[in-house]
């Protein structure tokens, strides 16, 4: 809904064509595409990743304030664990979390955080935030935050170079956050 222009079909043709075993999608805040994309994708014979890219509320996902700033995450389904967990998370943040945007926080991803998969989102992630704002202590507390919740083999790193400036100034750093935190 709010970065993909692909239709689901159209997608796991080129999926298909381009021999891709595997394929996610990860709308923002919500899973309103999965059952599609799940059905399209073992149509194609292609093993589908459900996931989202949550927003992460940095005061709480109950609090209705303008000040609360939120970061992106984005957790991918590694079972049927992480699928329960995906949806509980989803679930309650648009009913419980909704401001705006569809809300969690990690104290409610800690508690679900079992059979997901993390990444460390786009330049709206808290990493890519603390490094850009010449934090990088932060930054790294920030991504042992996460491997202890998730586990060491369950949280990644993303880099993404859009051609931003912000991307030039984050990739250098988060290079250097992988070797520092492996």
């Amino acid at each position: 809904l709010l970065d993909g222009a692909c239709e689901i079909s159209q997608l796991m043709e080129i999926a298909e064509e381009q021999k891709m075993p595997a394929i996610a999608m990860t709308d923002h805040g919500n899973l309103f595409g999965a059952v599609e994309f799940y059905n399209e994708a073992t149509n194609h014979g292609i093993h589908p990743v459900i996931g989202c890219e949550v927003y992460v509320s940095q005061q709480g996902h109950k609090v209705k304030d303008d000040r609360d700033r939120y970061n992106h995450l984005v957790l991918l389904c590694e079972n049927q664990e992480g699928y329960k967990n995906l949806i509980k998370l989803v679930s309650t943040a648009y009913l419980d979390g909704f401001y705006y945007k569809p809300r969690i926080d990690k104290d409610l991803l800690a508690q679900h955080s079992k059979g997901l998969i993390a990444l460390s989102a786009c330049l709206r992630g808290d990493i890519n935030e603390a490094i850009l704002a010449d934090r990088y202590a932060d930054a790294k507390r920030l991504a042992n935050e996460y491997v202890d919740m998730f586990g060491k083999n369950n949280f990644f790193l993303e880099l993404q170079d859009h051609g931003l400036d912000q991307d030039k100034l984050a990739m250098p750093q988060v290079n250097r956050l992988s070797a520092e935190t492996d």
